[in-house]
């Protein structure tokens, strides 16, 4: 028999709950959030971080925004143990942020926690035991009655060293571990034998955590598994029902969610998903869901820059480029017709109004990105993203008709380099198809009169380096140009497209012109620039011919 054989594992199993609520839910506020990077995110590095990048992304986190914050393993690690000092007697922690620190339900181990706190303002001491099956009879091979005992007396000690240090205003958690491989009743039963010996009042709640340890199911079994936690458990109103979630089958942030739709309170997780295995629940990505929802996270992610500096640089993990929100190239644009959708969105959004841009489900610069990185250019992009790269970038507006003749032009670099074309190869791509053609032609100077209705142009024409005199006339001056031009060459030509406009915001800038002539019907395109518009429109019909002839 293969080894890749799937009748090994068991089938999910469900909640049998027919009076299911949250699915007609929505979310429309955020929940209370507790960041875990300094602990299970630290725990999962390979080179765990060191005091100083341990402050740093403590320091971060509360730059964030974070109120809650679990710092450590205080009794488990020395380094830990320091930590939690050197916060506490250097007074770093501000008055509106609480730390988290965690322990097992060991008598010794929560005594050094209690040692760890000594002087701080405020704490959330937060112990934890496994109840899941496999772990009851397979790693500790204890009964039901013997793991609920665990949970009791570390409720106890946890109760009794807070006693000891009334200076302290404590708030106490308790997790079952692997709460989802949990029986749901059991998990219930052995949450309420600890909120009986804490005794929460609904003015100084308990925390009870259901983490999802590994995640084993679909979101939806998490959130009924929630739900029916929440209809269950004892003193409902005097607890803060909180979710832990992890990543195993790539669903942690949809069951948090889902979960909080089925009545969590409070939701823990580490920024951009860092964690054991395949990570913790991305706060982040949750927290920006909700924003684009228009629900205020409470977080401030408009420094993502700085954020993902600060992880990067503590975990030595990189933030993947499609990361949501966070990531490099989530807000980039290579297809052409994404392109022509978000460039003809942006022209018709209005600073304040309700964000509607097609493919960007919200603004980069909310993120402190910017336009300029949202449309890239490669071998699949398109006119409508050349355009907005051009006119970003450089200030040159091409019309419509410019757009489709130059489009294949940077398509053809793109597939010849096999690379992303950058904003300045695409400004050089543009002069030295449309701006540069004309060296072979030029205007010394030129003179324009006018009688009886007609004008009349004069100039002293330089082609392939002999002196030509150039006369016409016309309903115009560029009529009479093009009439002097078409005399001299021997060829029929028409102006079909003419757009212009100038490159800056004062007197002094130089104007850009952009033409489609037809010579002899081949229609060609050219473009000009000048210190006035005529003589750039002169320049551009020079270049279209040029490249014609």
């Amino acid at each position: 028999m293969s080894q890749y054989n799937h009748k090994k594992y068991t089938p999910i199993v469900t909640v049998d709950k027919q009076d299911r609520r949250w699915p007609n839910k929505t979310i429309d506020h955020a929940p209370a959030w507790c960041s875990v990077d300094l602990r299970d995110g630290n725990q999962a590095l390979i080179d765990p971080m060191t005091p100083p990048q341990k402050l740093e992304m403590f320091e971060m986190l509360v730059a964030v925004g974070f109120k809650q914050i679990e710092v450590g393993f205080p009794a488990a690690s020395q380094t830990d143990f320091d930590f939690v000092r050197k916060l506490i007697t250097e007074n770093r922690i501000p008055d509106d942020v609480t730390i988290q620190v965690l322990t097992q339900a060991r008598k010794e181990l929560i005594e050094r926690t209690y040692e760890s706190l000594v002087g701080a303002k405020k704490a959330i001491v937060h112990v934890y035991n496994s109840t899941s099956t496999v772990q009851r009879e397979q790693v500790f091979k204890r009964s039901k009655e013997e793991i609920k005992q665990i949970a009791i007396d570390g409720a106890t000690w946890v109760k009794e060293g807070a006693a000891k240090q009334s200076d302290t205003h404590w708030q106490f958690q308790y997790s079952p571990e692997s709460f989802t491989g949990t029986e749901i009743d059991y998990a219930v039963e052995v949450c309420d034998a600890v909120i009986d010996v804490w005794q929460p009042t609904p003015e100084n709640k308990a925390i009870i955590n259901l983490p999802a340890t590994v995640e084993v199911a679909m979101p939806n079994v998490y959130a009924d598994q929630i739900e029916w936690f929440c209809d269950n458990v004892r003193q409902r109103d005097a607890i803060i029902v909180s979710l832990h979630t992890h990543n195993d089958r790539g669903c942690g942030v949809a069951a948090s969610e889902l979960g909080v739709l089925a009545g969590a309170d409070r939701v823990e997780g580490t920024l951009l998903g860092n964690g054991e295995r395949t990570g913790n629940m991305d706060i982040v990505t949750m927290g920006m869901n909700l924003y684009s929802a228009g629900v205020d996270p409470e977080l401030n992610f408009s420094i993502m820059d700085r954020i993902i500096n600060v992880v990067e640089k503590c975990t030595q993990l990189k933030v993947h480029p499609r990361h949501p929100y966070a990531g490099e190239l989530v807000f980039a644009a290579f297809s052409g017709s994404h392109q022509d959708a978000i460039n003809k969105c942006l022209a018709l959004y209005q600073e304040g109004g309700t964000w509607e841009v097609a493919y960007l489900p919200v603004d980069p610069r909310d993120l402190g990105r910017n336009y300029q990185e949202v449309i890239r250019i490669n071998s699949q992009s398109g006119k409508g993203g050349v355009a907005y790269v051009l006119e970003q970038e450089h200030g040159i507006k091409m019309p419509r008709w410019l757009q489709v003749d130059f489009s294949p032009i940077v398509q053809a670099q793109a597939e010849v380099t096999e690379a992303e074309v950058s904003p300045q190869d695409i400004a050089t791509l543009f002069h030295s198809t449309y701006l540069e053609a004309n060296s072979s032609m030029k205007l010394n100077g030129y003179q324009v009169s006018r009688s009886e209705g007609m004008d009349h142009f004069e100039a002293e024409f330089i082609h392939n380096g002999n002196e030509v005199a150039l006369k016409g006339e016309g309903r115009g001056v560029l009529e009479a140009f093009i009439a002097a031009l078409s005399q001299y060459l021997a060829k029929q030509l028409v102006i079909i497209e003419y757009n212009e406009h100038t490159l800056g915001h004062n007197d002094g800038s130089e104007a850009i012109a952009y033409v489609q002539v037809s010579i002899d019907s081949k229609r060609v395109c050219g473009a000009g620039k000048s210190r006035d518009i005529l003589g750039a429109t002169l320049s551009a019909i020079l270049n279209a011919v040029a490249k014609a002839i």
